[in-house]
């Protein structure tokens, strides 16, 4: 059962949090081991938390900054696209004006 790999690998994980205690402190009894695991365990986890919660702020800061940066994008195309029929309405009066034809000026 997958649970049960789970669960043992934790408890090996946790084994190795009271061997290295055992290496730093020394024999102080199991149960002073035991707690002192389990906090440096809540420790570590409270760290991954602040770190995972920083992650993920920043994670939508920049969804912010994409969303910011497609609005502007959208404006400055329909800003371009406006200006582009602008100059197409100039160029086709010019262009009409061109093509009537010019009479002789009476001199």
């Amino acid at each position: 059962d997958g649970e049960e790999e789970r669960l043992t690998g934790l408890a090996r994980r946790f084994d190795g949090c009271i061997d290295t205690l055992r290496g730093s402190f020394g024999e102080i009894g199991d149960l002073r081991l035991t707690v002192m695991a389990g906090i440096m365990v809540t420790d570590e986890l409270a760290e991954r938390e602040r770190r995972l919660k920083a992650l993920e702020d920043e994670v939508e800061s920049l969804r912010e900054a994409r969303r910011a940066a497609l609005e502007r994008a959208e404006r400055s195309e329909a800003a371009v696209a406006e200006r582009v029929t602008q100059a197409a309405e100039r160029i086709e009066a010019l262009a009409e004006g061109l093509s009537r034809p010019v009479r002789p000026s009476d001199a």
